[in-house]
């Protein structure tokens, strides 16, 4: 692990350091070796707190819940301002140095972190290389996850706490993955993805154009779908798509309609057409879909 901070601890702060033989057999354990923590802490308004290192050998991961701070970072010693609401990724090899302000000290949850797919998971994060600094927002159940790692440092010793902590650290950056695309719509204000999905929800059981789409959040077709495939990873249509189909699985589920009334209902006149896009999504036909409902059928064969 990179050298910890030395910054005096107050009470109502926390710093916990995995003992060296957790990390050496979380290292090795097939249940924890892709991923772990080496250390978790919380800072309360930590007035006074800087870290400076010119090695970073593991990763390094901050998220500011109120005040504010600064970061260096790279060989180039780019610097930006930390606020409530950012998310800070540091990987191993990039030399930084923070600090909080003093008239606005920050406080924040951080995790020091490795494994062997340690850069994947921050790869799925999808930030800019240049600039390892995201504005999620305050979430609650993001602090929560942060709680819950915390906790590890109850069972200093066991060996299964320490497996669950690893595992709630994937929890814990796939949410914040999951969270990505609602930090990207925040810092674009033209596009209103609650008001398109709201919009398709709405439209479920008849088609919808792109035009109408784009026309209910003003912006042409174009920038449209730019705009939406960059903040989803998918295009609208195909998004579209996805929910009729997750509808249609819902009445399968939940109905006795036969497939016709059901392709009816999510806006396919042709159940031959629906059934080939249901086979398209799921990788099965609506009727063995209601199969594996029914019992006649399992989830793999």
């Amino acid at each position: 692990m990179s050298t910890p901070s030395r910054w005096p601890l107050p009470p109502e702060s926390i710093r916990f350091v995995l003992p060296r033989r957790m990390v050496t057999q979380l290292a090795s354990h097939p249940l924890s070796e892709q991923l772990y923590p080496l250390g978790i802490g919380y800072y309360q308004l930590a007035r006074g707190h800087e870290m400076r290192r010119e090695r970073h050998d593991d990763f390094l991961l901050i998220y500011c819940l109120e005040g504010s701070g600064r970061v260096t970072f790279g060989e180039s010693q780019k610097r930006r301002v930390i606020k409530a609401g950012d998310l800070l990724v540091l990987p191993r090899g990039t030399p930084h140095h923070y600090w909080t302000e003093q008239k606005d000290p920050w406080s924040i949850y951080w995790i020091h972190f490795d494994g062997s797919l340690s850069q994947a998971f921050v790869d799925q994060l999808n930030m800019d290389p240049q600039l390892p600094l995201l504005h999620l927002g305050i979430h609650s159940r993001l602090v929560a996850d942060f709680e819950a790692l915390l906790d590890t440092r109850q069972a200093r010793h066991h060996l299964e706490s320490y497996l669950h902590s690893a595992n709630q650290l994937r929890q814990l950056l796939s949410h914040i993955a999951l969270l990505r695309p609602l930090a990207r719509l925040q810092q674009d204000e033209a596009m209103d993805l609650e008001k398109v999905h709201s919009l398709m929800q709405a439209r479920l059981h008849e088609q919808l154009d792109v035009e109408t789409l784009a026309n209910a959040v003003s912006l042409s077709k174009f920038h449209f779908i730019k705009k939406y495939k960059a903040l989803t990873g998918t295009t609208p249509i195909n998004h579209f798509i996805q929910l009729k189909i997750e509808r249609a699985c819902h009445l399968l589920d939940v109905t006795n309609k036969g497939i016709k009334e059901i392709a009816w209902a999510v806006g396919y006149e042709d159940a031959y057409y629906f059934s080939r896009i249901f086979r398209k999504v799921m990788g099965i036909s609506p009727s063995e879909y209601r199969a594996i409902r029914l019992g006649q059928s399992s989830y793999t064969s």
